[in-house]
This record gives structure tokens, sequence and C-alpha cells, in this order.
């Protein structure tokens, strides 16, 4: 693929899988299905919202906007490149949509060899567990809207025409699942589980086998339950590379060693 012809696959990818690529037809949509925010405040700028992955979309594929998908395409691009060993992983992914754009751009670099791995209850967010009182207060397992079907998921990649061997599901709480592959190789780790529980159990997990020259991206870095796992697992664990700001929520960091 010719790096014009790479470049015009990509960014379309891109606003198809965030809805941006229907604007204004959308935008009407997205004011009713975020009613609260669109009562309270009235004068949003709902093409930025969706853009910076503000809202919960009606139709988009992710709910991560433009900032934190060329995040994950730089990431992936230097992995690939740089011909760090190991698979890729999403831990939460809702629609799919990250996860989609991440199997896009193995395809876009001529990369044959790493998997992508879709990690989801697909069953929305477990309840606050008391051993983590920093999830005490969540109320996201209470959320439908969560709750997306392992189904619908694959149908999303379906779409895309991008559902294939190398695109593995692991489908329950990740408490449970990801110990099934701690063994593996990672070059990219994406953690989006919006809470300490969920964070920790990437983290313990998946990090280990994080290839130096890999990255660790965060999602929701900047919502407390979250970073705080963060916190916690570095300092348990020495780790003092920098953490790098994507926008107004994600972060992450390349692995040293």
């Amino acid at each position: 693929m010719t790096e014009h012809l790479r470049e015009r696959y990509l960014t379309l990818l891109q606003r198809a899988i965030t809805h941006t690529l229907y604007w204004p037809l959308d935008n009407d949509w997205n004011r009713d299905y975020n009613k609260n925010v669109a009562d309270a405040l009235p004068d949003y700028d709902w093409d930025q919202v969706r853009a910076e992955g503000k809202d919960w979309p009606k139709f988009a594929q992710t709910m991560v906007g433009l900032e934190r998908l060329d995040n994950v395409r730089t990431c992936v691009e230097r992995v690939v490149a740089d011909d760090v060993p190991g698979d890729l992983i999403e831990t939460g992914v809702w629609r799919g949509g990250v996860v989609i754009f991440m199997r896009a751009l193995l395809d876009a670099w001529g990369d044959e060899t790493r998997s992508v791995y879709v990690a989801d209850s697909f069953q929305g967010l477990p309840p606050p567990a008391e051993a983590y009182p920093a999830d005490a207060d969540s109320e996201l397992h209470t959320k439908p809207a969560l709750a997306i079907s392992r189904n619908e998921v694959e149908k999303n990649f379906e779409r895309y025409g991008l559902l294939d061997g190398r695109v593995h599901f692991l489908e329950g709480w990740f408490k449970d699942t990801l110990p099934t592959v701690r063994d593996r190789t990672w070059s990219i780790v994406r953690l989006d589980g919006d809470m300490y529980e969920s964070t920790m159990d990437g983290l313990t997990n998946l990090y280990p086998q994080l290839s130096p020259g890999g990255f660790l991206i965060v999602d929701d870095y900047e919502y407390e339950p979250c970073h705080r796992a963060v916190t916690d697992f570095r300092e348990r664990n020495g780790i003092d590379e920098p953490i790098e700001a994507i926008d107004w929520i994600g972060a992450f960091w390349r692995r040293a060693r």
C-alpha cells in the first residue's frame, strides 16, 4: 500500500469509527442520546465533544476521540517500525472501535504476524468489590449502554472486513480471563476498564509481559480510580518511565526495561 493510500484509508477509518464522518446528520441524534448534557450545556460544540471523546455516542463504534485514536496509531506504527515483539490487546472494548482500528493498522503496514486480543465481559462493568474501596462510589455497573454483546462487536469487525483468525476474544471478567494470557508477549497494552479493579487486573496480568519498547496506554488515566491504580502499581513495581498525557483524560508510557 502506498503512503498516500494508507493515509487516506486510515483517516477514513478513524472518521467512520468515531462517526465524525456522518456529521451533521449524526449530531441531532447525539444531542438526544446525551440529553442530560445537552440540557445542562445548551451551547456545547457537539462536533468538538465527539472529536474529544467526551460523550456517549449513539452510533459510533468508539467513545474515544480523535486524539486518543491518533495515539493508538502512533504507538502501533512505532512498534511495527521498531520490530517490538508482541501482540496487541485492549481491555474494555465497548463496541470494538479501537481494536478494529488496531487490526486495520496491522493490515495497512503489512504486518502479518501479530494478533489483536479483544477483552471484555460483554455484559457491562462489575459492581464495586469491597476489596477495592476506590471503586466504592462507582455506578457504572448500572449503565446498560455499556453492556455491548460479543455478537455486536464481532459484527462491527465484519463490517470493516477485519474479523479473521488474528482477532481473539477474551470473554468474561478481567480477573478470570486475563490470567489465561499472562504468558503471552505484548507490544501494545491498552486499558479501558474505568475502575480501579479493572485497571489493576490489566496491569498485574499484562504489564510483566509487555516488551521493552512497547506501550502501556490508559484510556481513562485522569479518572481517579484508574489514576490511583496506575500510581499504586508503578510505585509497587518501581516503574519510573515518564507518563505522557494524550488529551484531557488519556495517558501512556513506553516501557524502557
